[in-house]
């Protein structure tokens, strides 16, 4: 297991095997055929996350059929603190 770097360093300067790593620490689950896509459930919200090339995709999912989902873009150049307050908070 590799450590972490500073929460304040750039997400892009994370390996893969680290984010891959900050995220399973965060409860997200890896989809076993897209293994770009990681999924997170909590008790008031779901959500996808998608590992894009320049960016981190979140896809907060309605748990009510009357809500729409919504969806959250974040560039690997924020911190990974910022990132995590903002995609682990919900929507």
């Amino acid at each position: 297991m590799e450590p972490f770097l500073d929460p304040q360093t750039p997400l892009y300067n994370h390996s893969l095997p680290q984010i891959e790593q900050w995220l399973i620490a965060h409860g997200c689950h890896q989809d076993s055929e897209d293994l770009h896509l990681w999924r997170l459930e909590q008790p008031k919200w779901k959500a996808e996350l998608w590992l894009d090339t320049e960016e981190l995709t979140v896809v907060y999912l309605s748990l009510d059929l009357s809500q729409r989902n919504i969806q959250r873009t974040f560039k690997y150049s924020l911190s990974r603190r910022d990132i995590e307050d903002a995609v682990f908070s919900g929507p």
